[in-house]
Protein backbone atom coordinates (compact mmCIF):
# COMPACT_ATOMS: atom_id res chain seq x y z
CA UNK A 1 0.00 0.00 0.00
CA UNK A 2 2.75 2.19 0.69
CA UNK A 3 4.55 1.69 -2.09
CA UNK A 4 1.52 2.26 -4.19
CA UNK A 5 0.78 5.46 -2.67
CA UNK A 6 4.27 6.75 -2.97
CA UNK A 7 4.27 5.69 -7.12
CA UNK A 8 0.97 7.67 -7.46
CA UNK A 9 2.90 10.53 -5.33
CA UNK A 10 5.49 10.49 -7.36
CA UNK A 11 3.91 9.85 -10.99
CA UNK A 12 1.65 13.09 -10.01
CA UNK A 13 4.42 15.09 -9.03
CA UNK A 14 6.46 15.03 -12.27
CA UNK A 15 3.60 14.79 -14.59
CA UNK A 16 2.54 18.49 -12.59
CA UNK A 17 6.61 19.37 -12.99
CA UNK A 18 6.38 18.63 -16.39
CA UNK A 19 3.01 20.51 -17.07
CA UNK A 20 4.64 23.16 -15.29
CA UNK A 21 7.37 24.03 -17.59
CA UNK A 22 5.07 23.89 -20.87
CA UNK A 23 5.05 27.67 -22.07
CA UNK A 24 1.15 28.49 -22.06
CA UNK A 25 -0.84 29.39 -19.14
CA UNK A 26 -3.34 26.73 -19.03
CA UNK A 27 -0.57 23.80 -18.58
CA UNK A 28 0.91 25.59 -15.99
CA UNK A 29 -2.00 26.40 -14.28
CA UNK A 30 -2.91 22.21 -14.38
CA UNK A 31 0.76 21.74 -13.42
CA UNK A 32 -0.06 23.95 -10.57
CA UNK A 33 -2.61 22.05 -9.53
CA UNK A 34 -1.21 18.59 -9.89
CA UNK A 35 1.77 19.36 -7.83
CA UNK A 36 -0.83 20.95 -4.86
CA UNK A 37 -2.81 17.73 -5.14
CA UNK A 38 0.48 15.36 -5.04
CA UNK A 39 2.23 17.46 -1.87
CA UNK A 40 -2.08 17.27 -0.12
CA UNK A 41 -1.47 13.24 -0.75
CA UNK A 42 1.92 13.43 0.95
CA UNK A 43 0.91 15.11 3.98
CA UNK A 44 -2.07 13.03 4.00
CA UNK A 45 0.28 9.77 3.74
CA UNK A 46 2.00 11.02 6.36
CA UNK A 47 -0.95 10.55 8.92
CA UNK A 48 0.44 6.97 8.60
CA UNK A 49 -1.84 4.94 5.94
CA UNK A 50 -4.31 2.94 8.10
CA UNK A 51 -7.21 0.86 7.32
CA UNK A 52 -10.30 0.71 8.97
CA UNK A 53 -9.14 2.89 11.66
CA UNK A 54 -11.12 5.10 13.83
CA UNK A 55 -10.02 8.66 13.84
CA UNK A 56 -11.26 8.15 18.24
CA UNK A 57 -8.99 9.05 20.93
CA UNK A 58 -8.35 5.96 23.12
CA UNK A 59 -8.16 3.43 20.58
CA UNK A 60 -4.74 1.55 19.89
CA UNK A 61 -4.83 1.84 16.01
CA UNK A 62 -6.49 5.76 15.25
CA UNK A 63 -5.66 7.33 12.38
CA UNK A 64 -3.97 11.06 13.21
CA UNK A 65 -6.76 13.80 12.69
CA UNK A 66 -3.61 16.65 11.87
CA UNK A 67 -2.78 15.84 8.65
CA UNK A 68 -6.23 15.41 7.99
CA UNK A 69 -7.25 18.70 9.45
CA UNK A 70 -4.11 20.42 7.29
CA UNK A 71 -5.13 18.61 3.98
CA UNK A 72 -8.47 20.24 4.14
CA UNK A 73 -7.22 23.51 4.46
CA UNK A 74 -4.68 22.74 1.96
CA UNK A 75 -7.53 21.64 -0.70
CA UNK A 76 -9.82 25.62 0.78
CA UNK A 77 -6.19 27.48 -0.43
CA UNK A 78 -5.65 25.73 -3.27
CA UNK A 79 -8.69 26.18 -4.91
CA UNK A 80 -8.81 29.93 -3.81
CA UNK A 81 -5.06 30.01 -5.61
CA UNK A 82 -6.11 28.17 -8.45
CA UNK A 83 -9.32 30.32 -9.03
CA UNK A 84 -6.28 33.33 -8.62
CA UNK A 85 -4.51 32.32 -10.92
CA UNK A 86 -6.88 31.32 -13.62
CA UNK A 87 -8.22 34.81 -13.24
CA UNK A 88 -4.25 36.79 -13.91
CA UNK A 89 -4.25 34.22 -16.76
CA UNK A 90 -7.12 35.35 -18.52
CA UNK A 91 -6.39 38.85 -17.76
CA UNK A 92 -2.85 38.20 -19.06
CA UNK A 93 -4.44 36.79 -22.02
CA UNK A 94 -6.41 40.15 -22.92
CA UNK A 95 -3.65 42.73 -22.02
CA UNK A 96 -0.85 41.01 -23.97
CA UNK A 97 -2.91 39.01 -26.86
CA UNK A 98 -0.98 35.75 -26.22
CA UNK A 99 -1.59 32.64 -23.62
CA UNK A 100 2.67 32.07 -23.43
CA UNK A 101 3.87 32.30 -20.06
CA UNK A 102 6.69 34.59 -20.61
CA UNK A 103 4.40 36.70 -23.04
CA UNK A 104 6.26 36.04 -26.24
CA UNK A 105 3.79 35.25 -29.43
CA UNK A 106 4.13 31.83 -31.35
CA UNK A 107 6.03 32.95 -33.69
CA UNK A 108 8.79 34.30 -31.60
CA UNK A 109 8.42 38.08 -32.64
CA UNK A 110 7.28 40.90 -30.16
CA UNK A 111 3.89 42.89 -30.43
CA UNK A 112 4.50 46.54 -30.57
Amino acid sequence: MEFLVASGVGWVTACGIYLMLRGRTFPVVLGLSLLGYAVNVFIFAMGRLWWNAPAVVGQERMADPLPQALVLTAIVIGFATTGFIVEMALRSRHESGTDHVDGASAGGEERA
